[in-house]
């Protein structure tokens, strides 16, 4: 219910700013009523000003832009007619929702009665913890190797892999470590994360490519990238991916702004 309010917000703004501009321009259009005649051959524009004329004025093609005017007045009339009664429906619902959505049945509740229930819909927070505690098959590859400590109690193989799952911990994003993911025709495939955008529920999976400088790793990498594509994951979807050579290091500020943006903005 959250995300629909947010969405609706951001509607109300949109109107908002549309409704100022369709205004500012109110009154500023020429006297009468556009009429367009079309035939295969041609179209022809017609000023209707007088009350009950149905044929109008005709207007040359020279004169395009004052039947762009016409045209703009019409369009302007409907356009501020609709908003305004779309913009009041959003904001009587967005008012209404807050009062009487059915997730405040459980939010409401003390902590002690939280613990006693089993709510008929999760919120995002509940929705969240249970995915995050949910047991999942992962990858048992040599374990030797995860040997860097994060904040959240995992283990994991590089320095950089424990500084992206610290800055998942700290935006409050769940996650996953190299949670098993199943292709269409066989194999798995361990992406170093599983990211839970709580707003939408959606999963997506997260790849960072450590060792570009490498050929043969690079060139795994771009083989990974395929399998992906051709099983319905794609960059920029439902995958996201990272990497860094010797001369181009990880940039986690610059990953931070783009995970805030993509996973706890949207």
């Amino acid at each position: 219910m959250k995300q629909a309010i947010e969405e609706m917000n951001q509607r109300i703004i949109e109107l908002k700013t549309a409704i100022k501009k369709a205004k500012l321009e109110e009154g500023k259009f020429p006297e009468g009523r556009l009429r367009v005649s079309v035939t295969k051959r041609q179209k022809r524009y017609y000023n209707m000003k007088q009350t009950g004329d149905t044929v109008g004025e005709y207007i040359p093609m020279s004169e395009i832009e004052y039947v762009r005017q016409l045209a703009q007045k019409e369009y302007n009339k409907s356009f501020l007619l609709k908003a305004k009664d779309e913009l009041a429906f959003l904001e009587r619902s967005v008012k209404s929702i807050k009062t009487k959505d059915a997730d405040i049945a459980y939010t409401k509740l003390s902590e002690g009665r939280k613990e006693l229930i089993n709510p008929y819909m999760l919120t995002d927070e509940l929705y969240a913890k249970k995915w995050e505690l949910k047991p999942y098959k992962t990858n048992t590859y040599m374990p030797e190797r995860k040997i860097y400590d994060t904040k959240k109690g995992d283990k994991v193989r590089s320095k950089s892999e424990a500084m992206l799952a610290d800055m998942f911990y700290d935006l409050e994003i769940p996650y996953h470590y190299e949670q098993a993911v199943n292709l269409k025709h066989g194999g798995t495939r361990y992406p170093d994360f599983t990211l839970l955008k709580v707003s939408t529920r959606e999963e997506i999976y997260f790849e960072h490519f450590g060792l570009l400088d490498d050929e043969e790793y690079r060139n795994g990498s771009l083989q990974k990238l395929d399998e992906y594509r051709a099983n319905g994951i794609y960059p920029g979807k439902n995958l996201l991916f990272t990497y860094e050579t010797v001369e181009n290091p990880l940039d986690i500020k610059g990953i931070r702004k783009m995970i805030k943006e993509i996973i706890c903005e949207g």
